[in-house]
């Protein structure tokens, strides 16, 4: 059986549509960046430590860790603290290109594989009433970045350069690739 570490709808409903049959269980573990850590050791570390706590508790599956975050100016940044933060966020990236970054971790008994996927986004330039508008809707409260490009922030990006899938939390390309070397198979008819 394949184990989603993620408590994410997101990440939930991406790996339903490519019709993987998985169950859900968060993983629990402190994502504090390091000092001096780089957003992409960042990811593949947390990527990794959610898959590896599941498998401690079921060592014969698979597990599948995931975590995405917003990189601006080699900044990483993560779920916003509070309301002013999400603000301050949404100023700093608007009208600015950032990254979105998700590591992808495949663990199981006989191997781990991470790949991390990278998109660029281009926001537009947003009024400072925009910013509160948007924070007003309670979107931000759990998103990397302050944003959700699936949701009503979709009218906040200009454009975006790489995988769609992977600014929502999980690049369905290279995730498909990593489930299939690792024996899990996609477009199974009876999704969970």
């Amino acid at each position: 059986m394949m184990i989603l570490a993620s408590a994410s709808p997101r990440r939930r409903e991406l790996l339903q549509q490519i019709g993987v049959q998985f169950r859900c269980e968060a993983a629990d573990i402190d994502e504090t960046p390091i000092a001096g850590e780089a957003p992409q050791q960042y990811v593949e570390r947390m990527a990794l430590s959610k898959a590896r706590v599941l498998l401690s508790k079921y060592p014969g599956d698979v597990v599948l860790g995931s975590d995405t975050t917003v990189v601006l100016h080699g900044r990483i940044l993560g779920k916003p603290a509070d309301s002013a933060d999400a603000e301050a966020m949404l100023e700093d990236l608007s009208g600015q290109t950032h990254q979105v970054m998700t590591a992808v971790a495949v663990v199981s008994q006989v191997a781990e594989r991470v790949q991390t996927v990278i998109t660029r986004v281009r926001f537009s330039s947003l009024s400072r009433q925009q910013i509160k508008d948007y924070v007003a809707t309670g979107e931000p409260s759990d998103k990397a970045g302050g944003y959700g490009i699936q949701g009503l922030g979709a009218v906040l990006v200009d454009s975006i350069e790489g995988s769609y899938s992977n600014v929502v939390g999980l690049p369905l390309t290279e995730t498909a690739a990593l489930l299939q070397q690792a024996g899990i198979s996609i477009w199974n008819k009876d999704r969970v």
